[in-house]
């Protein structure tokens, strides 16, 4: 498939993950021009496979993805890869209130509409060997990856305000949980109580690095250099919307209420507060899983369509009011555009 671009799309979907190809192929089933434009770096890449997801457990994300694409292209969208630069308003476009795209290496894309769904990056802490055991045996999320780590020795790293929750969750798959506070305040006392209860330990100190024997983890090391042996950690990532480059929009990231990290803000349909931009995936929602995410997708893509036939009706009403008013026929002439892309 090329990576050519058209003039111009109903709408412009800013990311390739879960939550982009659901929306693109909801789009493109409604006959609707649309374009994916896909950095190509997923964040769930370093995983075996995609849990929890009905009639696909354990697909590797890759392979998802694959198929993802697949589907898109075969309703007529289009995926692309590229890497957003910068998104603006396209004020001496065809089509007001319009978006301009520019990519990295200077291609361009204008949209009617955009669905961003570019996900987030996962700050870890800045411990020796923790980035190179991501998303094997340094998991973050027990719905993913619990039971793949079920009655082993688990450590759960202390890396921000949900940790001691993530630990009491890891509980439900292990009875052998240690938690390190790391760099981190002690627990409270009704954590420290909590945590008791349910036969949690706890160590105190810094951990200075990850133990790995035959390309396995096998230990926590602490800055005083005792080890704690350990099979699996858990650890809760700082995460960190990518979406920069709506900045000239004036959409910027806000702290999510968990405390984990930082998001778009939207409604429950995936409107933001800038007119024309919808969101989706873990952009907006951090913990959704890549079935949550779809389906978020699949509903922004849904309440994108209604909109643009909202505006599409009215224009139709003026037309039909004034047939002969210069305004009309520029309206004409942006969906005759429309037209030729669907090949009508």
């Amino acid at each position: 498939m090329t990576d050519q671009l058209r003039d111009g799309y109903d709408v412009v979907v800013l990311g390739g993950g879960a939550a982009g190809l659901s929306g693109a192929m909801m789009l493109a089933r409604a006959r609707r021009s649309v374009v994916v434009i896909d950095a190509g770096a997923p964040r769930n890449a370093p995983a075996e496979g995609v849990h929890g997801l009905l009639a696909r457990d354990g697909v590797r994300p890759a392979e998802l993805l694959a198929r993802g694409r697949a589907e898109v292209r075969a309703y007529g969208g289009q995926v692309v890869s590229g890497e957003v630069a910068t998104v603006s308003r396209d004020d001496g476009g065809p089509v007001e209130g319009g978006f301009e795209v520019a990519l990295a290496d200077g291609r361009c894309v204008r949209a009617r509409r955009l669905l961003v769904a570019t996900g987030l990056v996962d700050e870890l802490p800045d411990v020796a060997g923790l980035r190179a055991r991501w998303g094997r045996d340094v998991v973050h999320c027990p719905y993913c990856h619990g039971w793949e780590i079920r009655d082993r020795a688990i450590g759960v790293l202390a890396a921000g305000p949900l940790s001691v929750h993530q630990a009491l969750l890891f509980r439900q798959w292990s009875d052998d949980v240690t938690f390190f506070s790391h760099t981190m305040a002690p627990p409270t006392a009704e954590q420290a109580e909590q945590l008791a209860a349910r036969g949690i330990r706890v160590v105190d100190g810094e951990v200075a690095s990850l133990e790995t024997a035959h390309d396995r983890l096998v230990g926590v090391r602490l800055s005083d250099g005792t080890v704690v042996g350990r099979e699996a950690v858990a650890v809760a990532p700082r995460m960190v919307a990518r979406a920069g480059f709506l900045a000239d929009l004036g959409l910027r990231p806000a702290q999510h209420p968990s405390g984990a990290g930082e998001h778009i803000p939207c409604d429950t349909g995936g409107r933001t507060d800038v007119s024309g931009v919808w969101v989706a995936g873990n952009v907006t929602d951090p913990a959704a899983q890549v079935g949550a995410a779809a389906a978020a997708g699949a509903a922004a893509a849904a309440q994108i369509n209604a909109d643009l036939i909202a505006e599409e009706t009215r224009q139709a009403v003026a037309a039909y009011r004034n047939p002969f008013s210069a305004e009309n026929e520029a309206r004409v002439a942006v969906l005759a555009m429309g037209e030729r892309r669907h090949g009508l």
